[in-house]
């Protein structure tokens, strides 16, 4: 009888984790500083490392939904961040 009794649900069998967009963005603006810093275009080496920088923020708060992953990436997307600041602020002075 128990076979019988099943109870449908309109949950989806999978509860699949998304990566966050912002995370992945903030992933993508980081090396892209370090890429210009490197090439000589220091100034928008710097604007892709503040922008890496939010868009790591944004990514971390996101996060912290259960539906979202990618807090790791925004923790990893921040760092870099800082340190392609750090990397275009040097590349000017040397």
């Amino acid at each position: 009888m128990s076979l019988l009794n099943q109870h449908h649900t309109t949950e989806p069998a999978l509860n699949v984790q998304v990566r966050s967009t912002a995370s992945v963005v903030a992933i993508i603006c980081a090396l892209a500083s370090f890429y210009l810093s490197g090439h000589h275009h220091q100034l928008f080496g710097f604007i892709t490392a503040i922008v890496a920088i939010g868009a790591g923020l944004i990514g971390g708060l996101r996060a912290l939904s259960p539906r979202v992953s990618g807090g790791i990436l925004s923790i990893i997307a921040v760092v870099l961040g800082v340190i392609a600041i750090l990397y275009a602020i040097l590349a000017v002075v040397f």
